[in-house]
């Protein structure tokens, strides 16, 4: 199995991490291309970011089409342009909040988000109401960490994310905690171990599910919403990235 792992943002540290996550759960047959985009943003923390962040994720879309990727993961929390993705892709096209809500859904009465920053909060409340999450979803919280600071010693996120855990548990009646940034994945094991529920990172859900969707010969539907999109010329940016596709 080939599978696209696309880091949104420009981040080299943050694609690494993303990619040593990814294959500590993948199956010994699968080759992760581990990728982000060639221009864009460092981070992904508000609406502009995640626009930015979205072009640079249809080019590595189109660019892991054609080296035959079978599956392609969106390793931000954001899950930003996956509905864009999955108009360009001719494979599924996966999202890790989306893959970690549902794996969440599936273990426990309800779940809770540890994010970031408290900036971002609309953003993953947003993404709870679209994926039919909300009744599932205890609350989202945010420690208030940005995120090229969460491998920063100093920052010392992995408390402060396990007091917002321990605080969900508590206050939210969380049976499942998901972490709500890419860049949380390495801590995912040391802080189920700690509180003692499940622990749900979004990459290392998402790889499941585009190996179990690669297995059952599955892909999006291409007959409505997630229709090939229409040909035309593009001008600008979009043209430099689009026309040559």
């Amino acid at each position: 199995m080939f599978i696209n792992l696309i880091n949104p943002n420009t981040s080299v540290s943050m694609t690494d991490c993303i990619h040593q996550a990814a294959k500590s759960t993948s199956s010994p047959q699968t080759q992760l291309r581990a990728c982000h985009p060639s221009e864009g943003v460092a981070s992904i923390e508000g609406y502009l970011d995640e626009l930015v962040a979205a072009t640079g994720v249809i080019e590595q879309v189109i660019e892991g089409e054609k080296v035959g990727c079978q599956a392609h993961i969106l390793a931000c929390f954001g899950d930003p342009g996956l509905d864009a993705a999955r108009e360009v892709a001719n494979v599924p096209v996966i999202g890790i909040a989306e893959a970690a809500m549902h794996t969440a859904s599936l273990l426990g009465h309800k779940f809770s988000i540890v994010t970031t920053l408290s900036r971002t909060l609309p953003m993953s409340e947003h993404l709870v109401h679209k994926y039919g999450m909300t009744a599932h979803c205890g609350g989202v919280s945010a420690v208030e960490i940005a995120v090229l600071e969460l491998h920063n010693p100093e920052s010392d996120a992995y408390q402060r994310i396990l007091m917002a855990c321990q605080a969900a548990i508590k206050d939210e009646q969380a049976d499942a905690i998901v972490l709500g940034c890419a860049g949380m994945a390495d801590l995912t094991r040391r802080l189920q171990n700690a509180l003692g529920i499940p622990v749900i990172d979004g990459v290392s859900a998402a790889v499941g599910m585009a190996e179990m969707l690669i297995r059952c010969g599955l892909t999006t539907g291409k007959r409505h919403a997630y229709a090939a999109p229409l040909l035309k010329t593009y001008s600008g940016w979009a043209g430099n990235l689009l026309n040559r596709a």
